[in-house]
């Protein structure tokens, strides 16, 4: 089953679960601050896109402009920006969605559309 992170202020993650409800997709929704990714599903997504970390942090978000992560991102292992991610939630760019191997961050109903339905 496709598990949504998503946070309920964000209209992004609004569309993306609208979309999913109108496709009949079947999904389990974690509030993201709340509950952030494990470890193990930001490394999948990471694998995902190719090992570019910085497309699964929220690049316009405060959190990530007030630990000044422009400056700091580029100098991180990838296990020291797991670690960072994994424990708040504000950084991880959203909706970030998980459906075995498959994930998405962001909503791009094309892309969803080939990732995410049958």
């Amino acid at each position: 089953m496709l598990r949504l992170y998503s946070y309920k202020g964000c209209d992004t993650c609004r569309k993306a679960k609208k979309w999913l409800q109108e496709k009949g997709e079947a999904f389990e929704e974690i509030p993201i601050r709340d509950k952030p990714p494990s470890k193990r599903e930001l490394k999948q997504m990471l694998k995902n896109y190719g090992g570019d970390i910085r497309r699964l942090f929220n690049v316009s978000g405060q959190d990530y402009r007030s630990l000044n992560l422009k400056e700091k991102l580029p100098g991180m292992s990838p296990d020291q920006a797991i670690d960072l991610l994994s424990g708040n939630g504000n950084l991880i760019k959203r909706p970030f969605a998980l459906k075995g191997n498959k994930g998405l961050v962001g909503f791009k109903p094309d892309e969803w559309a080939e990732s995410f339905t049958d």
